[in-house]
């Protein structure tokens, strides 16, 4: 039997999250009181390979999907908030930021421990 293997099962790649409160009175805040990122990181070259937010709509996730896939991290982390500022204009960019900043840390903490 060939089972076929998930594709993040090599070791390089890292799975991180990050938290953050929505700010009240948002649409989204009256259905989920924080909001979460996971980012799938390759530890080889911190780069992002994959990315999931949550997000009553599917299109936001999407979008930000594709401001953050692709960035190295923490290297460009200015640039990818930057981004964000300037793109994604929406109620819970603060948030978006902030739950991003908080998996950059993560990821960088369990890159210290590992090394």
């Amino acid at each position: 039997m060939n089972q076929s293997v998930p594709t993040y099962a090599d070791p390089k790649y890292v799975l991180v999250t990050g938290f953050a409160q929505l700010p009240k009175g948002t649409p989204l805040s009256e259905n989920q009181k924080v909001f979460a990122c996971a980012l799938i990181i390759d530890s080889t070259d911190g780069a992002v390979v994959d990315a999931s937010f949550t997000f009553l709509m599917g299109l936001t996730e999407q979008f930000l999907r594709g401001l953050v896939i692709g960035h190295r991290l923490p290297e460009d982390w200015h640039k990818l908030q930057e981004s964000i500022r300037t793109r994604a204009l929406v109620h819970a960019q603060g948030a978006i930021i902030q739950a991003l900043r908080a998996a950059i840390d993560r990821y960088q903490e369990g890159a210290t421990t590992t090394s």
